[in-house]
């Protein structure tokens, strides 16, 4: 079959439009180079980036929980003097029906309750080792019953939440 005039300028076209797409496709080795540098620059800030946002991420939980556990601190703090009421008022020798005293003790107790769900405990009591770090020693005393600073008598409990001090002990200590 003969070959049309048409068929051959087609071909001529198509043969000159992929020797474009060749030349354009082939890059130089100085140019490999710089795309390859190029893309490591931008992986190294994508990881950078990633990174920080995982460092954000992270100081925002530790920011969030740490308010938390101010808000409860500042709040239990209100409530300690009648906290240590409640046990002033078990304590005392006063003679005061057996219905009264339930009810006190049943007061205390639901206290309690609420500090152990805002997870705050309590601390201070006689016969513990004394840490200065959790105690406020008011007085020492000399106590055979007991070793070298050891808590002897408690003033005023110590409370804390996870590892924040609310309020420090108030003890006396043996020498």
């Amino acid at each position: 079959m003969p070959k049309n005039k048409n068929t051959t300028d087609e071909e001529e076209i198509m043969s000159e439009e992929e020797k474009n797409e060749v030349t354009d496709v082939s890059v130089t080795d100085s140019e490999t180079d710089t795309l390859k540098k190029e893309l490591e620059s931008q992986k190294d800030q994508f990881l950078r980036l990633a990174a920080e946002y995982d460092n954000f991420r992270k100081r925002t939980e530790k920011e969030k929980a740490s308010t938390y556990d101010n808000a409860v601190a500042a709040t239990v703090e209100a409530f300690l003097p009648v906290a240590d009421n409640f046990t002033l008022a078990l304590a005392s020798e006063a003679e005061v029906s057996d219905e009264f005293k339930k009810g006190l003790e049943m007061i205390q107790k639901q206290l309690e309750a609420a500090f152990e769900k805002l997870r705050v405990t309590s601390f201070g009591e006689r016969g513990e080792e004394f840490d200065p770090n959790l105690h406020n020693a008011v007085s020492r005393t000399d106590d055979p019953e007991l070793p070298e600073d050891h808590i002897t008598a408690v003033y005023q409990k110590g409370y804390m939440i996870n590892d924040r001090i609310i309020r420090h002990a108030m003890v006396q200590i043996s020498n």
